[in-house]
């Protein structure tokens, strides 16, 4: 959702984002190992999504420290995060989010930009904004997709393709899945997420495999313009509870939803005023080929 943010708190300013995939960490989900003979059994991984606000609470306060502990706490293995700045502005310290989490959490991280800007000053570094995905797993392959958006950042936009829709390829312990990270527009007129719909499902065609798509819809799962997800995805929470806003949640807009041949073994939404959303945690199995 669009927001304004008070004057932020000073943090110290992050590192350059030195690529695209960050330190490595060990995976919090557990497995077994496989016994000979037997079929693989299937792999437990948990993903979750949350609009970090640009790292402001619901009270308007940037804060990446809060973020951070309410991003743990999920205790997932793979998050889809909307609203990074990454040297972005004052709202921010112009820190690097993404690399930031990354380090706070001892996870690795992608990040997409929708906008990449020039500096705020000469000699400064760009200033970008997007969507980014947190792994404990390794990230084998990742790429920032264009789908159709209506620029904030003009007075009078036109839809046009830009980049901002993530997907990374993660190995679960031998299982590899596809996670995708999405922002959709926020307007109340609903054509333009209808051709982002259109446009993401293009996207998920190209991929074989199971395919994992969160992030901030800006509508709820009955809205029209998402229809044509539910006949590739389905929703992992539906019973999970609203998400927008974090105080007071009257609506559900923040989604996980799985390709059929995943399995949902729980999840929920999480009650946090570490942003202006709350995040939606799903416990998943992905099921491998036996050996």
């Amino acid at each position: 959702m669009k927001s304004r943010f008070r004057r932020p708190l000073r943090v110290h300013r992050a590192a350059v984002l030195a690529a695209v995939l960050l330190s490595t960490a060990a995976p919090a989900s557990a497995l077994d190992g496989d016994a000979p003979g037997a079929k693989a059994p299937a792999v437990p991984l948990r993903v979750a999504t949350y609009n970090i606000h640009a790292g402001a609470g619901a009270d308007q306060v940037f804060d990446l420290d809060r973020t951070a502990e309410a991003v743990r706490g999920l205790r997932a293995d793979v998050i889809g995060l909307q609203e990074v700045d990454v040297h972005w502005g004052a709202r921010s310290d112009f820190v690097d989010e993404a690399r930031a989490l990354a380090g706070k959490l001892g996870m690795r991280a992608y990040f997409a930009p929708i906008y990449d800007l020039d500096p705020a000053t000469p000699g400064a570094e760009r200033r970008r904004y997007g969507v980014a995905v947190l792994s404990r797993y390794p990230i084998l392959a990742a790429e920032n997709h264009e789908i159709t958006r209506l620029s904030t950042q003009t007075s009078d936009p036109v839809p046009a393709p830009a980049p901002g829709f993530a997907e990374v390829t993660v190995n679960v312990r031998g299982a590899h899945a596809h996670v995708y990270a999405t922002h959709l527009d926020y307007r109340a007129d609903p054509s333009i997420r209808a051709a982002q719909v259109d446009d993401m499902l293009e996207v998920l065609a190209a991929d074989r495999g199971p395919k994992i798509l969160v992030g901030d819809f800006n509508a709820e799962p009955t809205a029209p313009e998402l229809a044509p997800l539910w006949r590739e995805l389905r929703d992992a929470a539906p019973d999970g509870g609203g998400t927008y806003p974090a105080t007071t949640p009257v609506k559900r807009i923040d989604l996980v939803t799985v390709s059929p041949d995943i399995t949902v073994t729980g999840a929920g939404t999480v009650a946090t005023d570490a942003s202006d959303h709350r995040p939606v945690v799903t416990d998943l199995r992905l099921h491998r080929r036996g050996r």
